[in-house]
């Protein structure tokens, strides 16, 4: 995976946290970061992980939620400070394609949950967060949610083969163009026709909404829902090609360091194509 917006420099003291509650039959994920628009950290993507591997073993919970904090954003990508750690040239290139396997492992997670899975997005999807969205069963959003990946503006990388796979099935092979190389947002609307979401609402009827959806999905079968998903993940995970090359081209480049560099300091890059 990889990113597309996330906290302003001066955001990042806080590593916030991703943090598990249980209702009933329902558990929620919440991406606990909202002065930073919940941009991720490694802590809160080494939470997320752990979550995901403990309610699979989990056979009372029969819909999981997942949910930013604060009611801004969703998931506004990685914290982009932390690739300022990231070394130059070929070394860089190598640190890209060891995140972009580690953050696919932690998204992987989420897409593999037996039961169903439920965005609730208020906001900004962005980069990360979109990724984590889109490996959720369905997605529900208010009508100002926005969903991009403006990485071609921002900071010179790439998103990971599995991770244009689902955007692509999610979105269509069109939208996501517009997403990756216009670096163009999506609004509430056009991702409610394509698909993308489940229903999209006002912010006071955005509990309501998942609460209805949630009573949907928690009575039905669960063996059939756990089998039906990994069907169609398999479907679409099929035969993916090694990018480990092209991953390196990004993260190697002079782009990916003018990108990073630039956004921290809060002017605008300047691509050179090396």
């Amino acid at each position: 995976m990889s990113e597309g917006s996330n906290n302003t420099p001066g955001e990042s003291a806080s590593q916030g946290t991703t943090r598990l509650s249980r209702e009933g039959a329902i558990a929620t994920i919440t991406f606990d970061r909202p002065e930073a628009r919940n941009a991720m950290t490694w802590e809160m993507y080494g939470q997320l992980a752990a979550h995901c591997e403990a309610l699979a073993r989990d056979r009372e919970i029969r819909v999981v939620v997942f949910r930013g904090a604060g009611g801004q954003a969703f998931v506004a990508g990685t914290d982009i400070a932390q690739f300022l750690a990231f070394r130059d040239g070929a070394d860089g290139g190598e640190d890209g394609v060891a995140y972009e396997q580690r953050i696919d492992s932690g998204i992987q997670l989420v897409e593999q949950l037996p039961m169903p899975t439920v965005a609730v997005i208020e906001g900004w999807a962005v980069g990360g967060g979109l990724a984590i969205a889109t490996a959720c069963d369905f997605r529900i959003a208010t009508t100002d949610a926005k969903f991009a990946v403006p990485i071609a503006r921002t900071l010179g990388n790439t998103l990971s083969a599995a991770n244009i796979a689902r955007l692509q099935a999610a979105w269509g092979t069109q939208r996501v163009r517009r997403m990756l190389l216009l670096a163009e947002s999506m609004l509430a609307d056009e991702a409610l026709a394509c698909g993308y979401l489940h229903a999209v609402c006002t912010a006071e009827e955005l509990d309501a909404t998942r609460d209805a959806l949630c009573e949907r999905l928690s009575p039905l079968a669960p063996v059939t829902q756990a089998v039906s998903k990994e069907i169609l993940r398999r479907l679409t995970s099929s035969n993916l090609p090694d990018v480990d090359d092209l991953i390196r081209q990004c993260y190697g480049s002079e782009d990916f360091r003018e990108g990073v560099g630039a956004f921290t300091e809060r002017r605008k890059p300047v691509w050179r194509g090396a």
